[in-house]
C-alpha cells in the first residue's frame, strides 16, 4: 500500500519574510530619530572618522586655548616679553609656547580620532635617518646659496663675531631654538595639516581655500610681499585642477599640498621685512617639505632640512631671516648691490637666487627617494 503524500507546510520564518519584503514595492519605514541620528552623524563622521574639515576646525580652537594658557605663564616667569634684539633666548622660549600648543591640541585630537600623534605623518620608517639627512641637506642648501650670492658680489664676509666658548654656546642656543621652529612649523603644517587634508579634501574644497587666503590678504595688507602667495596659489592651480578632473589616485594629497605650502607663504607675510621673492620661497620651499612626506613617508627630513637651513643662515653666516639680524652669530655676512639678487635686508631668502636652489632640493629628493611610500594617498571625504 503506498504511502500517501501529506503536502507539507512551511512554518513561516526569518528567511521567508526576508523573501516577502524583497518583492515588496514599498520602501522600508525607518523611525524618524533613527534618520535624524544617521543624518547628524553622517555631518560629523566619515569612512576615517571624524571628518577632515571638522578636526582642523577643532584642532584650531584647541591651539589657540592652548597658546592663551602658555603664553601668559611664560610671560609671567619672565621667559618671554618684550626684549630688544633676535636673540636666541627670545626665540627658544617664544617657539616652545607653539610647540606646546600644538602638542596639547594634537594629543586631544588624536584621542578624538584614535590615532597616536605619530600618526601625522611622524611615523614613517628610518626617522632618525631621514632627520639627519634633512639637516645634512638644509645646511648644505643654504651655503650653496651663500656661495652663489658671495660669487656673483651680492654677499660680502666681515669679520667672525664669536670666538672661543662663546662660538660653542650660541651655536647650541641657536641649534636648539631653530629645532623647535623645525618641529612647530612642519609638525603643524607637513605633518597634522597635510595628513588630515589628505584624508578628506579635493580640489573644489582646496580651491575654496586658497581662494580665501588670497582674498585674505587682499583686504587687509599692504606690500609686494603677497605677491608671493599669490603666486604659489596661481602655479598650483593648474596642476591641482587636472588632477582631480583625470581622478588620478592620491590627489588629495596633491590638494592638501597647494593648501599648506600656500598657507605656509601666508603665515610669513606677518614677518618683518619679506619681500614677494622671500614669501614665495618660503611657499615653495614648502612645497618641497610636502615632496619630501611624499617620498619619505614621513615629516622627519623636513623638519630636519627647515631646522639647519634656518640655524646656517642665522646664526653661522649671521646672515638676516625674514629681515631679522640675531644676536650672537658666529660669522657676518651683509648684501650688496641689486635686491633682486642679493636680497637686500630680507636676507639670502630675498633673492631670486633662492628659486634655484629650492629646485635643486626638489631634484635631490626626487632622485635620491624615488618611491612614494604606500599609506598616503587617502579617500576624501571632507
Amino acid at each position: 500500500m503506498e504511502q500517501e503524500i501529506q503536502p507539507q507546510v512551511t512554518e513561516a520564518g526569518p528567511e521567508n519574510h526576508a523573501d516577502d519584503s524583497a518583492l515588496s514595492t514599498e520602501p522600508p519605514v525607518i523611525a524618524e530619530d533613527e534618520e535624524e541620528y544617521r543624518g547628524l552623524r553622517w555631518v560629523f563622521i566619515g569612512d576615517d572618522g571624524l571628518r577632515a574639515g571638522w578636526s582642523v576646525v577643532l584642532f584650531a580652537i584647541l591651539l589657540v586655548l592652548f597658546s592663551f594658557v602658555v603664553g601668559p605663564v611664560f610671560l609671567k616667569l619672565h621667559l618671554v616679553g618684550k626684549q630688544g634684539g633676535f636673540s636666541a633666548r627670545a626665540a627658544f622660549f617664544g617657539e616652545l609656547i607653539p610647540v606646546l600648543a600644538m602638542l596639547g591640541a594634537g594629543a586631544i585630537v588624536a584621542l578624538i580620532e584614535r590615532r597616536r600623534i605619530l600618526d601625522y605623518n611622524l611615523a614613517g620608517p628610518r626617522r632618525w635617518f631621514h632627520f639627519l639627512s634633512g639637516l645634512a641637506t638644509g645646511f648644505a642648501g643654504l651655503s650653496a646659496l651663500i656661495g652663489a650670492l658671495a660669487w656673483g658680489g651680492w654677499l660680502h664676509f666681515g669679520p667672525i663675531a664669536l670666538s672661543g666658548p662663546a662660538i660653542f654656546k650660541y651655536g647650541l642656543l641657536w641649534a636648539c631654538a631653530f629645532l623647535l621652529v623645525g618641529c612647530f612649523e612642519e609638525g603643524l603644517f607637513r605633518g597634522y595639516l597635510q595628513f588630515t587634508l589628505t584624508r578628506g579634501i579635493h580640489f573644489w574644497w582646496a580651491l575654496g581655500i586658497v581662494a580665501a587666503l588670497c582674498l585674505r590678504l587682499a583686504l587687509s595688507t599692504r606690500g609686494q610681499g603677497v605677491w608671493g602667495v599669490y603666486l604659489i596659489a596661481i602655479l598650483g592651480l593648474v596642476p591641482c585642477l587636472l588632477l582631480h578632473i583625470k581622478g588620478v589616485k592620491g590627489n588629495g594629497f596633491w590638494q592638501a599640498a597647494w593648501v599648506t605650502s600656500t598657507g605656509f607663504g601666508f603665515i610669513h607675510t606677518g614677518n618683518n621685512g619679506e619681500n614677494w621673492i622671500g614669501i614665495f620661497a618660503a611657499a615653495a620651499i614648502g612645497f618641497v617639505f610636502c615632496v619630501s612626506v611624499w617620498v619619505t613617508g614621513s615629516a622627519w627630513w623636513a623638519i630636519g632640512c627647515h631646522a639647519a637651513w634656518d640655524w646656517a643662515e642665522t646664526y653661522f653666516y649671521g646672515a638676516a631671516d625674514s629681515g631679522n639680524a640675531a644676536t650672537g652669530h658666529y660669522l657676518t655676512t651683509s648684501p650688496a648691490g641689486n635686491a633682486l639678487w642679493s636680497g637686500g635686508a630680507d636676507g639670502p631668502e630675498g633673492s631670486l637666487l633662492v628659486v634655484g636652489i629650492i629646485l635643486l632640493l626638489l631634484v635631490a629628493l626626487l632622485v635620491i627617494y624615488r618611491c612614494p611610500k604606500p599609506g598616503l594617498r587617502k579617500k576624501a571625504s571632507f
